[in-house]
């Protein structure tokens, strides 16, 4: 592989944490840093902290070695020639995204640095942080010859992140500067030039050494709003077919059939149209605000955003109507929950649709009896173990003696569960789906009324009774 180059990576989070031990795997120096004592410690006995394939065995593979953990961000400063800004940048309460994190470590950095080095942001951030960072640099007493600010966008999905990272569909580079360009194409060429591929113990992906991810040069401000763009469009997207749901089940069309007929049009294939209760997460509903609060400033009307939000918010509502109306009352209901992360295989419950409809639902006076693989230990911090809220230790624990089983995130797991032996240990044989994870037909087999979203309900398949013959 091409030639090792010291980096710093700020921030231990999903993005900081998988963008350091994959910079390790590519074969470069990393010192990754956080102010959290605490997580440094565990990083540096090698818990991960995040549920993450691949993580684990590459935390395993190079701590200590290519990768080390510190909170000293002015030493990691004066090692690196490439630091790369992956800290939180929350949404305020007017929706922008709050910058003040991003803020602090350019200012820090520009206190230790001695040398010419690039500041990447890797953090989500909108146009024109690359120009704040450097005036910050500048106000801090750092001539302009001493550095660069990159954007260097992450379109990393959590539960595939590792993966993602190096078998990505494109890497996009925004640098102002043909010197700073040149440092992030050599930090990426172990992708771009196809050696990685090459090596033995590679994580495996779409990726091989004649199809290398595309390497797209732009200026740095076009770098941060493709980031905002291409989530805000995805979350569009999410919400259209949505709303198209919704159109499904008032006409008794079915979503699945509609979805599946205008994926295979080309030009809009058929990724994300996948209907649900909302998107969630750390990066959708916060990125779809900040967008439009950008635009907002700037003066551009970009209402179309505050649609899309509007369809995921609804989503949420229509979804307890569903099970209101699949029970007739909700007081008093013992309902099983299957899902509290936001998405499937991962741990992040960072605005999870599936525990904003807990909590719906418990405000509504049901107790919950919920389930996880991975993230009822975060969950049980925001929602605590009471007389409403029960965690379980399995699906089948979940589901017993329940009033009705709900699907709130779509983990692989669930397609396989034993469908007689569900059934079997549930009060009233009723599933509602908000993921569509299962084929009515076969649900309707097993003996369940199958509640899905933009799909018909289905009912129990009774064997007919016959009559005696008279004689």
């Amino acid at each position: 592989m091409s030639s090792s180059i010291q980096i710093a990576v700020v921030g231990s989070g999903y993005v900081g944490l998988v963008a350091a031990v994959c910079f390790a795997e590519m074969g470069h120096q990393v010192i990754c840093v956080d102010n959290d004592e605490r997580k440094v410690t565990a990083l540096r006995a090698g818990e991960t902290l995040i549920h993450e394939e691949f993580l684990p065995e590459l935390l395993g593979r190079y701590r200590n070695e290519r990768i080390r953990f510190m909170t000293d961000l002015a030493e990691a400063t004066r090692e690196s020639d490439a630091i790369f800004i992956a800290v939180g940048t929350p949404q305020s309460e007017t929706g922008d995204a709050d910058l003040s994190y991003v803020e602090a470590v350019a200012c820090e950095i520009a206190r230790s640095l001695n040398k010419y080095t690039v500041i990447v942001e890797k953090s989500t951030v909108p146009v024109y942080t690359n120009e704040w960072i450097r005036r910050a640099m500048e106000r801090n007493g750092v001539p302009r010859n001493l550095f660069d600010v990159v954007s260097n966008p992450e379109f990393l999905r959590e539960g595939t992140a590792v993966a993602d990272f190096l078998h990505p569909d494109r890497i996009v580079v925004g640098a102002d500067s043909e010197r700073a360009a040149a440092i992030l194409g050599k930090i990426y060429a172990p992708l771009t030039e196809g050696s990685y591929y090459k090596t033995s113990d590679a994580i495996p992906g779409m990726c091989n050494e004649t199809a290398v991810p595309q390497l797209l040069f732009t200026s740095t401000k076009s770098a941060e709003i493709i980031k905002h763009a291409s989530n805000a469009f995805l979350a569009l997207k999410i919400s259209f077919i949505n709303a198209v749901s919704n159109l499904c089940e008032a006409t008794d069309a079915n979503v699945q059939q509609v979805a599946h007929g205008m994926g295979l049009d080309s030009r809009i294939g058929p990724k994300f149209l996948r209907p649900g209760i909302g998107y969630g997460g750390s990066c959708f509903p916060k990125d779809v605000a900040a967008f439009r609060s950008v635009a907002d400033q700037l003066g551009v009307d970009f209402s179309l955003l505050t649609e899309v939000e509007k369809i995921n918010a609804n989503q949420k509502v229509r979804f307890v109507r569903k099970v209101r109306a699949a029970l007739w009352t909700l007081r008093g209901k013992r309902l099983g929950v299957l899902g509290l992360a936001f998405k499937g295989e991962t741990d992040d419950i960072r605005d999870s649709p599936a525990i904003e409809l807990v909590e719906m639902l418990m405000a509504e006076g049901c107790s919950i009896v919920a389930f996880d693989p991975a993230a009822m230990e975060r969950a049980a911090q925001v929602i605590p173990s009471g007389p409403q809220m029960t965690y379980a230790k399995d699906a089948y624990e979940a589901a017993a003696d329940t009033d009705a089983l709900l699907i709130l995130t779509d983990w692989a797991e669930f397609k396989h569960l034993d469908l007689a032996r569900l059934n079997s240990s549930m009060r009233y044989s009723i599933l509602i789906d908000g993921r569509n994870m299962f084929d009515p037909a076969v649900m309707a087999s097993h003996n369940f009324t199958y509640v899905s979203v933009g799909r018909p309900t289905s009912y129990p398949v009774r064997e007919s009774v016959v009559e005696p013959a008279l004689v």
